[in-house]
């Protein structure tokens, strides 16, 4: 174990990253909205980028996923044009790049961005091209940086199909991987059951927004319908656990889903035992109300009790301008409360890495890379 304390020798924003969740029309700079929100006649609740950033902070700290996902209204609208998605998706991984990230995978919906005439595949070829050109841009200031597009389909839209045929599509072209988002309760996986048996049938990794904004029975959705690799927060998984923290006695051993005072639920053994990563968002998990049912501050988060019962906990984003955080603040918030140290967050890292839509040879060289990062940072 690395002494915490050191961890105050060096920033932690030096740190090689990687990145599983984090949307793209989440991750504006407030700059740039104001540019192109001038630009497409579009009326913002501050034209003054600082103050709207506080707003956006603001509005999207009210304990309500819905409410949280109103302030979206705005990002969209200014993201309907070829010229803007590729300056939003260029600066995106600009910004990865100042935050020490070197792997990321960049969710968005191009649905939702199809306003000004663009299709589909229009859609997704311009954030390809400022993906490309932010990675360039990087490489010639002797960053590297890789990404990928998670191609995203709405929960209350019937566009799923469509959708996933858009990602296979171009999955030689930037696309990594498949998502389902929006509004979790009350719009299941299982509604678009047709379209995850076609990923599943394309080999097509897919990924599941589960267990944030609904429980146990979203997260098994994601599961059975959804047939998902990763979970996108699952983070609610932690109510399928029980602690006990005055029955000392030894658990029973027969029940391989005891560990010490803590036990799991069918669904909680089957994600742990399994190795079916979560995409937590510690930060933004507060906001949207996800974990009010553990508490309202980050020292009752379970992100904790998850990591320590052995599931494989990746640390995310989600959208870093509602959130006002960036990687590094996540990992520097998990520090502070958790007493986390170098080797966590290696450990954190490198579960990120493994759980990666990547093809096991390019897992590989990531992991090297970041090890080898880390390595430099202990000196």
């Amino acid at each position: 174990m690395t002494n915490p304390a050191a961890l105050s020798s060096f920033d932690i924003r030096v740190l090689p990253k990687v990145s599983l969740h984090d949307h793209l029309d989440g991750g504006l700079r407030p700059g740039t909205i104001v540019e192109l929100a001038e630009a497409a006649g579009h009326t913002l609740p501050s034209t003054d980028p600082v103050a709207l950033g506080e707003w956006f902070r603001e509005s999207a700290n009210s304990g309500s996923l819905v409410r949280y996902l109103e302030t979206f209204d705005h990002t969209i609208a200014v993201m309907q044009t070829r010229e803007g998605l590729t300056r939003v998706a260029r600066e995106f991984v600009e910004d990865l790049v100042e935050d020490g990230v070197v792997y990321a995978e960049v969710r968005w919906a191009p649905e939702q961005h199809l306003r000004g005439g663009l299709s589909l595949d229009e859609a997704v070829e311009a954030v390809q091209a400022g993906l490309e050109e932010g990675v360039a841009d990087a490489e010639a200031n002797g960053h590297l940086i890789q990404a990928g597009q998670l191609i995203t389909a709405m929960r209350h839209g019937d566009r799923g199909m469509e959708i996933a045929e858009l990602a296979v599509r171009h999955r030689d072209r930037g696309a990594v991987g498949f998502d389902i988002a929006g509004a979790e309760d009350g719009f299941p996986p299982s509604r678009f059951k047709d379209a995850f048996t076609y990923l599943a049938e394309q080999m097509f990794p897919v990924t599941v927004h589960a267990g944030e904004a609904a429980g146990v029975e979203s997260i098994v959705d994601a599961l059975v319908h959804g047939r998902a690799l990763r979970l996108g927060h699952g983070v609610r998984i932690a109510e399928d656990i029980e602690v006990d923290f005055e029955d000392e006695a030894a658990p029973d051993a027969g029940d391989d889903t005891s560990v010490g005072m803590v036990t799991l639920g069918d669904v909680a053994g089957w994600v742990r035992d399994r190795g079916i990563p979560l995409e937590i968002c510690p930060s933004s998990n507060l906001q949207t109300g996800a974990v009010e049912s553990f508490g309202e501050d980050i020292e009752s988060h379970p992100i904790d009790l998850l990591y320590q019962t052995g599931f494989i906990v990746t640390v995310n984003t989600d959208n870093r301008l509602m959130s006002g955080v960036s990687l590094t603040d996540e990992f520097e918030l998990l520090v502070e409360t958790f007493d986390y140290d170098l080797d966590d967050i290696l450990e954190l890292t490198m579960n990120a890495v493994n759980a990666a839509f990547l093809p096991l040879e390019e897992r590989a060289v990531l992991a090297g890379y970041i090890t080898e990062g880390f390595n430099r940072a202990r000196g």
